[in-house]
């Protein structure tokens, strides 16, 4: 019977001891209460509590959690109907607070995210909803941090996932934006008409001054050019024409000093001068502005022979000169 007590004994003592030791996850605390009030906070590791008097009435990780808000209808500033939905990043820092400060934390962590956005939502206008997006993360973040403290929380942060309007608003926008990407396509293509008209005009003004001055340069080219020539020809006329003079001057000087030496050569000088009178009548003919001279074949002595006169003149003067004498001087005494 003794044997019977002490087994008992043992394995309610046993049970007790094994009840007294509880075992805290890293990352996680426990609250304990004795006899029903608060008593401490267990923190990650070994911890003892008194069988039978202390009870673990919570425990909850302190990391930090994602609370899933479910889409709801709000209404804008201007009165279109929205769903919004949200995702929010809290945490615990309060144990005793996130327990005693409220009941349920989770759902009343929902309901005020639900009515803090409700209430940022009703601010704003539709397209406000839109483009503002950050601002209103913002907004709720700092609203949800303030009235979380109370609970021993804290938000780290709000994300809005999806704004989605009504089908009406929605097909409403569709049109809106259908006719401004119309509108902007009418636009485009007019500045791009616009564009090409001007770039036309440009690039035809260009090539009409291009081509002016081309032009321009082309005349002053070929004046210069025509001056040039007109230059080298008379150069070359002169050139001609001083080496005309001095063969001539040579020639004369030959004749002088061949009548000087020959009497006979006027006979001669006689027949050159013909000679070059009917060559001259030849080249007359040649020329494309020449007239037609008519020539007795009769008189063709005649003029030779008032050729030869000429040159008897010429003569007799070139050897009075050549003798020292003054031509005519023997007519004017006589």
């Amino acid at each position: 019977m003794e044997q019977f007590f002490l087994l008992v004994f043992l394995a309610f003592g046993g049970s007790a001891v094994a009840g007294s030791v509880r075992v805290i996850n890293q990352g996680n605390e426990a609250l304990v209460e004795r006899l029903g009030s608060y008593n401490k906070k267990m923190q990650p590791g070994l911890n003892f509590v008194i069988p039978f008097f202390d009870k673990v009435v919570y425990r909850e990780t302190i990391r930090e959690k994602v609370l899933d808000i479910p889409p709801q209808k709000c209404i804008t500033r201007d009165n279109v109907g929205i769903e919004v939905d949200a995702v929010v990043y809290w945490r615990i820092v309060d144990m005793e607070k996130a327990w005693y400060k409220v009941e349920n934390l989770q759902s009343a962590m929902v309901n005020l995210v639900l009515t803090q956005i409700r209430s940022e939502m009703g601010q704003l206008e539709l397209d406000q909803t839109f483009t503002a997006r950050s601002q209103i993360n913002e907004l709720l973040l700092q609203d949800l941090d303030v009235s979380t403290d109370p609970w021993g929380v804290k938000v780290t942060r709000v994300e809005l996932r999806d704004i989605i309007p009504s089908q009406a608003v929605r097909e409403a926008m569709e049109m809106q934006m259908s006719a401004e990407r119309r509108k902007r396509a009418s636009i485009l293509t007019s500045e791009g008409d616009r564009e090409s008209a001007v770039n036309s005009a440009r690039g035809k003004a260009d090539a009409q001054l291009l081509d002016a001055e081309a032009r321009q340069k082309s005349v002053i080219l070929q004046a210069e050019a025509e001056q040039k020539a007109i230059v080298l020809k008379a150069q070359a006329e002169r050139q001609q024409q001083v080496l005309r003079a001095q063969a001539i001057a040579e020639s004369a000087e030959i004749i002088a000093q061949k009548i000087k030496t020959n009497p006979d050569t006027h006979k001669a000088i006689e027949v050159l001068f013909a000679l070059g009178y009917l060559d001259m009548g030849a080249t007359i003919g040649k020329s494309d502005s020449s007239k037609v001279i008519f020539i007795d074949p009769r008189t063709i002595p005649a003029a030779l022979e008032g050729i030869r006169s000429v040159v008897s003149d010429y003569q007799a003067d070139s050897h009075s000169l050549f003798n020292g004498e003054i031509p005519g001087q023997n007519n004017r005494a006589s």
